[in-house]
């Protein structure tokens, strides 16, 4: 049996329970989000790096949670419509969950386990991100003010990171500052 972040499953907006092992091989970014935040307008730039990035292997996955200051107040209509009018969202977005407290989703338990935060492994705000490799490992946790244009580097340097591994693995050739050497 899988463990880890592939072990886990949400449910879209649409209703269906969608696993986390059918973004395997791809650079994951899982972010909280609130549409009455101040933060909300970052879905944006999330949306521009989704675009930009996700022939090269990112996903970035929304996930709306209301537990902070009741900034998410609405179903997932509200939630999907918000989204997609306000923002221009194409990313995959989940139904409302909660990130913190007994009833956290096991996703996000994970996820804050994983990699603990200035308040150790609770989720701060909304907008909190966690970076997972293409292998499923959380790799970087990003704080709620982290705009996604300064989260740009480190997703860049991931994917290519990983791209450089991919062609050694494909070509059988050693590969050292990103080019191959026969």
């Amino acid at each position: 049996m899988e463990s880890g972040f592939y072990s886990y499953s949400a449910r879209g907006l649409q209703g269906k329970e969608i696993g986390m092992d059918s973004y395997k091989g791809k650079v994951v970014l899982v972010v909280n989000t609130a549409s009455r935040c101040g933060l909300t307008p970052q879905l944006e730039g999330l949306e521009a790096l989704y675009r930009k990035y996700k022939e090269d292997g990112l996903v970035i996955l929304g996930f709306p949670c209301n537990q902070f200051m009741r900034q998410e107040p609405g179903d997932e209509n509200s939630i999907a419509q918000g989204c997609v009018v306000n923002y221009g969202v194409t990313f995959p977005m989940f139904s409302k969950i909660k990130v913190n407290g007994k009833e956290a989703h096991p996703l996000y338990k994970y996820l804050r386990n994983e990699l603990k935060g200035s308040m150790g492994s609770l989720v701060k705000w909304n907008f909190t991100k966690f970076l997972v490799d293409r292998n499923g490992k959380p790799v970087k946790r990003f704080s709620p003010v982290m705009t996604p244009e300064k989260m740009e580097s480190c997703i860049r340097e991931l994917l290519k990171a990983e791209e450089r591994k991919q062609v050694k693995i494909e070509t059988g050739r050693e590969t050292h500052s990103g080019s191959a050497r026969k």
